[in-house]
């Protein structure tokens, strides 16, 4: 895969980042006018500047570093970069409005038990770090692939998911989404 063809697919994953804005602010919307409450928000800024940033960095690392593809490297990286495309998107229809990149918890809603949340809490962050991960390989992009990982765990870990969590705790533990996943 050329440096060429890498830089497309780092747009189109940009061009899906801004529908999922899109789809966002219609389900924050719907969220708000049934008297969702939104939580966490200290750390949304920072977790906009990490996506972002990663998108960045992996086109800045493979032209800036003149990373090589490594076809066994990059053929498996993209096979996983794109499963999280998949994961994402189902669990973004699994949620349907309740779905947001924010926390919006909407009272009374039941918890969503169907789709990829039978099996995981929190499948939307699976997508995310092994997209986080996978994307940047594609083309070797290492240095991006680690710092993004590391700081992801740092916003996931320490900061996202406790907001979501306590803002279940605080619904009653009955809704999963209203509580977005990003």
């Amino acid at each position: 895969m050329s440096a060429t063809v890498y830089l497309l697919l780092i747009g189109a994953v940009a061009l899906e980042r801004i529908v999922e804005l899109v789809v966002s602010a219609r389900h924050a919307a719907w969220s708000f006018a049934q008297g969702g409450t939104e939580h966490g928000r200290g750390h949304f800024p920072a977790m906009v500047a990490l996506h972002s940033a990663l998108l960045l960095a992996c086109a800045g690392e493979v032209v800036g570093a003149d990373r090589p593809f490594i076809p066994a490297l990059g053929w498996p990286a993209l096979a996983v970069a794109l499963a999280s495309q998949v994961l994402r998107w189902w669990c973004i229809s699994t949620l349907g409005p309740r779905w947001n990149t924010r926390v919006i918890v909407v009272p009374g809603l039941p918890l969503v038990t169907g789709g990829p949340y039978r099996v995981l809490r929190h499948p939307n962050y699976v997508a995310v770090v092994a997209e986080g991960l996978a994307l940047p390989l594609v083309h070797t992009a290492w240095v991006t692939a680690l710092a993004f990982t590391a700081l992801n765990a740092v916003l996931l870990l320490r900061y996202r998911i406790p907001a979501e969590e306590q803002a279940l705790a605080l619904a009653g533990g009955r809704s999963s989404q209203g509580v977005a996943r990003t």
